[in-house]
């Protein structure tokens, strides 16, 4: 009885152990990996969340969109020059000689390019004379090898079709966390995508910078990003509510998001040198694509804690939550044997 007795107590610090309860507040973790309190300043940062969504929301429905010519409709000319010709050289020549607002790209070499400009009243046939003679360099002639005209109401349906596409995504991902985790961080995760969305889009309505379809992909790319960094952290969650008994709802949500911060930050890092080598060497026709992913992955790092995660929290995420229970059909009576 007395070997028994002694032994017990032994168990039960293997059992904690293999639970992460070791030491209060560690619950298993070394001393030296302390635990940071990202719930602390949930209320501070959910406070500037909602400021930056409301600003957001208030210059997109006062300035608007300056929506390129992808949405608008306009002309499109694909230009071969003799030799090797600058962006800002084409622009400026077609300025001087009268078309307003052009967007030359490179088309896979500095002798191709092209040109996207406002809708214009000539017919094709005079907008291909007058784009070659307007677009000629100095001892560097142009051939314009096609021009096209997409009408205003091309571009009006591919900005609905475009503005559906992002909310349809945005369903699917929330049906998929609902199965995958749990409805309360399905909903905190959708939460955080349109909050991501909806600053990215407050930052071009704000400073007029254009809105065509490199940012849209820029938008949908964000949406994969703060969503997979929403699902590490959610898989964490999960699997330490399962494994820390002892744990309060929010030391559990901590230790996850303590776990999680170091693959948050590489990942965040490394995306982040990408997009500033595509901001400043990727040219003009990257340039506002690496804008939106900058402005997204700065958002979108910290939503996913303190709205993705802290709104869960918020409406009582628990270790029950992530526990299968037994229906009662199925759970077995106890029988005094006499």
């Amino acid at each position: 009885m007395t070997t028994e007795m002694t032994q017990k107590p032994q168990d039960d610090h293997d059992s904690n152990a293999e639970y992460g309860l070791g030491n209060d507040k560690q619950y298993g973790r070394p001393d030296d990996e302390k635990v940071i309190d990202f719930i602390k300043i949930a209320k501070p940062m959910a406070i500037l969340s909602i400021i930056l969504t409301i600003a957001s929301i208030f210059f997109i429905a006062t300035k608007g969109l300056n929506l390129g010519l992808d949405f608008t409709g306009g002309i499109s000319a694909e230009l071969n020059y003799s030799q090797a010709a600058t962006q800002s050289d084409v622009v400026n020549a077609l300025e001087q000689n009268g078309f307003a607002d052009p967007v030359v790209q490179t088309l896979g070499s500095e002798r191709d390019m092209l040109v996207r400009m406002p809708p214009q009243e000539a017919s094709i046939e005079d907008l291909t004379g007058q784009i070659t003679q307007a677009a000629t360099l100095p001892n560097n002639p142009v051939s314009v090898l096609k021009v096209d005209s997409v009408g205003s109401q091309l571009g009006n349906e591919l900005y609905v079709r475009s503005a559906g596409a992002v909310a349809l995504a945005m369903v699917l991902m929330l049906i998929y966390v609902t199965i995958r985790f749990e409805f309360k961080l399905a909903i905190g995760a959708v939460l955080s995508l349109f909050h991501d969305i909806i600053i990215i889009l407050g930052f071009f309505a704000l400073f007029q910078w254009p809105f065509d379809l490199t940012v849209l992909a820029a938008i949908l790319a964000i949406i994969g990003f703060s969503l997979n960094d929403n699902i590490v952290v959610s898989d964490r969650i999960r699997e330490n509510f399962r494994k820390i008994r002892d744990a309060t709802p929010r030391e559990v949500v901590n230790i996850s998001l303590t776990e999680t911060l170091r693959r948050t930050l590489h990942t965040s890092l490394t995306l982040m040198l990408v997009v500033l080598a595509m901001m400043f060497l990727g040219g003009d026709s990257l340039h506002w694509f690496a804008v939106a992913m900058f402005i997204g992955v700065v958002v979108g790092t910290y939503s996913s804690i303190y709205i993705g995660t802290a709104f869960a929290l918020w409406r009582g995420l628990n270790r029950q939550d992530f526990i299968v229970q037994i229906k009662p059909e199925f759970e077995e009576d106890e029988v005094e044997i006499p």
